[in-house]
């Protein structure tokens, strides 16, 4: 991890759960931070209680699903920062209905941010990459055991989505070898983890990570040489059975 030490890292959804560890981990990484998020206040809090650590968290206001506030959002990080070197897409939504019962609002909620979202920041940082000659930057899509699964009788679209993110990393990974770029794209895949996205329900009756260990995945994923490319990576508690 020693060479992204001082370097720029964005983390969608950090005002909790998976993105609020994965941001305080890179950040007592030594590495530049910026948290996205609609509750950025809650990233404000974090940065303070980080504010000791070899890195610096910073906290931006951004939805995800709006273009306009991602666009603004990396026009800070170029203006601020001078750019990125990691993405993780983490930012995501599910909503515990089948299609069948399912609102038109949740379905498109779930599209606009899981997938077409997490695009538009794809979009945005390898622009910005390739402005600053970055060329050994790492694009990480946080999915879920869902993307590789058939979906259920419920979360239906939420899966739908994941399958999204797992076609995604591989067309993106096939396009950068394409340009002869050495970015790396990571798909990484929890299970069951203590956040407050599961239904209470799943959390009180299956065995569930807790966010650090998704935070420890991922620096995993970084760490490896820069000719290694962990292209998916899957961590799941021990006994969960779906």
């Amino acid at each position: 991890m020693e060479r992204w030490s001082g370097r720029v890292a964005v983390v969608t959804g950090a005002s909790g759960g998976i993105g609020a560890s994965i941001a305080a981990e890179l950040t007592k990484k030594g590495l530049k931070v910026v948290g996205l998020a609609r509750r950025s206040e809650k990233i404000e809090e974090l940065s303070k209680k980080l504010g000791s650590e070899k890195g610096k968290l910073y906290a931006v206001k951004c939805d995800v699903s709006k273009e306009a506030d991602v666009k603004e959002a990396f026009k800070w990080v170029k203006d601020n920062l001078g750019g990125v070197d990691i993405l993780v897409n983490n930012a995501a939504v599910a909503y515990k209905n089948s299609i069948i019962d399912s609102s038109t609002d949740e379905l498109k909620k779930m599209l606009d941010l899981n997938v077409l979202g997490l695009s538009m920041c794809t979009k945005e940082a390898l622009q910005l990459m390739k402005e600053k000659g970055v060329d050994d930057g790492h694009i990480i899509h946080i999915n879920s055991t869902a993307g590789h699964a058939p979906p259920g009788g419920i979360f239906t679209m939420y899966c739908a989505t994941k399958h999204a993110v797992t076609a995604l990393t591989e067309g993106l990974r096939r396009e950068l070898v394409q340009q002869k770029s050495k970015i790396r794209v990571t798909s990484l895949s929890p299970g069951l983890v203590k956040t407050d996205m599961p239904p209470e329900e799943f959390l009180s009756n299956y065995p569930a990570l807790n966010p650090e260990d998704i935070a420890d995945a991922l620096i995993y994923v970084l760490g490896v040489p820069p000719h290694v490319q962990i292209h998916e990576l899957t961590v799941m508690p021990v006994g969960q059975p779906f």
